[in-house]
């Protein structure tokens, strides 16, 4: 650790962590960013799980959030070599009888493909889709009094429902229910809980307005075009040094945590609040997930055509099934249908595989910590919609909810968005503070996924909490 002092201190180099070090190292400070890992990124990791040359993304894949980022989109990443990659198709939901919902980046020809539910997504949709540009903002912010109110409303009205509510009161074909349901079952509840139409309608209203795209050569160019432009910048990282302890940081003025609540007790909580710890200990974490990446000698031969021009494929047939798999993770219960996320970058980025060859990521949610391999009942989903697809495997990979933590501390119990987004949590993530990202110590921040607008890749928690310590600390505005 170096012995020069900085204006501010981060810990934990994710999407948000590497956000806010550069919000303030913009501001004109001196910044140190430090990661436990020897390689930068949290969420946004890239290696060779399974075979030589075969890439795989170890956590995030598809990044709808960080292209809509005004954040991201405000910094030069391109000049750093981060380039994204769009499928023809943002995201396919295949059904038994070898048709697929599927989500155009084109509003109506998403809608077209519902056949006579495609007046109801309209309905549902394009009033949201043309206030989009103008709510995204308060969307991606913490509770405050918004910039276009009426408008924020006309999408709270919708997005404070159930995702259950919505698709009964919406849709009747099966290909909109069940993709509905997909978008849903991001969020990590059962979709009769309110707010679960939330995530769905801003993946729907992401992928309409930018799309669902992927980086090239693979998420970790996220992160590696983030930490260039902070070091341009003048800022510096260190890797290999897991905080334990205030301790070990060196004299500041601000430290700003890129860590869950459970992760700050530990490190800070000697000078924490005894209501504060109460608080953070009352945090609640939501499913977990468990994860295979698999190398691959051909494609994944889906017999839904949608489903080739896709790098997105959610899978888990209805509605009713989507929905029976989430309200078991949630219960604690695994299933031998559980609803799998899966992404085939290879398709469309030669770089991710040796010629010829191919990828596949896909994980499915389970109850939090759990250790039950799912891998046969991931790869029996995928082979209903796609058989003959186990005779293409040449290797896979697999990580479990504990093994997932163990990779990523901020994912306790294999909760990858860093704490359950219920209506409970929405605002108040960590706790219920005037600022969600101050903690009760002075020059103390939080800054990860616990915080609002929560999980993704978008790096809006770290830029909100960089802006409130510039505030607070160094009486600077942006």
């Amino acid at each position: 650790m170096t012995n020069h002092d900085f204006d501010a201190v981060v810990v934990g180099s994710g999407p948000n962590g590497l956000a806010a070090a550069i919000t303030m190292q913009r501001a004109g400070l001196s910044v140190l960013l430090i990661e436990g890992r020897e390689t930068i990124g949290g969420g946004l990791r890239t290696a060779e799980l399974t075979l030589p040359g075969f890439k795989h993304d170890v956590c995030s894949a598809i990044h709808p959030l960080a292209v809509s980022s005004a954040f991201f989109r405000s910094l030069p990443l391109e000049k750093y070599g981060l380039e994204y990659i769009y499928s023809p198709y943002a995201a396919a939901h295949p059904l038994d009888d070898g048709t697929a919902g599927v989500l155009h980046t084109s509003l109506a020809e998403t809608a077209a493909g519902f056949g006579i539910d495609k007046q109801a997504y309209l309905n549902l949709i394009q009033p949201l889709l043309k206030s989009w540009p103008d709510i995204l903002p308060d969307i991606l912010a913490p509770l405050q009094f918004p910039e276009n109110p009426v408008k924020l409303a006309g999408f709270g009205l919708k997005a404070f429902q159930s995702a259950e509510r919505i698709a009964k009161r919406y849709f009747k074909t099966e290909q909109a229910k069940a993709m509905w349901a997909g978008m849903a079952a991001h969020g990590m509840m059962p979709l009769d809980k309110p707010v679960t139409a939330a995530i769905a309608l801003v993946l729907l209203l992401a992928g309409h307005d930018k799309g669902w795209p992927m980086p090239k050569g693979g998420s970790q160019q996220i992160a590696e075009s983030l930490a260039a432009h902070f070091v341009a910048l003048g800022g510096r990282i260190e890797t290999g040094m897991m905080v334990n302890s205030l301790k070990q940081l060196p004299h500041t003025k601000a430290i700003l945590f890129d860590v869950g609540p459970r992760q700050l007790l530990q490190i800070a909580g000697h000078n924490l609040s005894a209501i504060y710890k109460w608080q953070l200990k009352r945090y609640k974490y939501g499913m977990g997930v468990f994860k295979v990446d698999w190398a691959l000698a051909e494609p994944i031969p889906f017999t839904a055509e949608a489903c080739h021009k896709a790098a997105t494929v959610h899978i888990g047939g209805t509605y009713a099934e989507v929905a029976a798999s989430e309200q078991s993770a949630a219960a604690g219960k695994v299933t031998d249908k559980p609803f799998v996320l899966l992404a085939q970058h290879s398709l469309f980025d030669n770089t991710r595989a040796p010629q010829g060859k191919y990828t596949a990521w896909g994980y499915c949610h389970v109850p939090n910590s759990s250790q039950v391999d799912m891998t046969n009942a991931i790869e029996k989903q995928i082979e209903r919609f796609a058989h003959g697809f186990r005779e293409r495997i040449l290797a896979k990979h697999v990580m479990d909810s504990k093994q997932m933590e163990s990779y990523n501390p901020n994912y306790i119990g294999g909760d990858i968005n860093g704490g359950v987004q219920n209506i409970a949590q929405l605002f108040t993530r960590p706790a219920l503070r005037w600022s969600p990202y101050r903690t009760s110590a002075k020059g103390l921040y939080i800054c990860s996924a616990s915080t609002p607008p929560g999980g993704g890749v978008h790096g809006m928690c770290g830029y909100q909490a960089a802006r409130r310590a510039l505030k607070d600390v160094f009486n600077h505005h942006i």
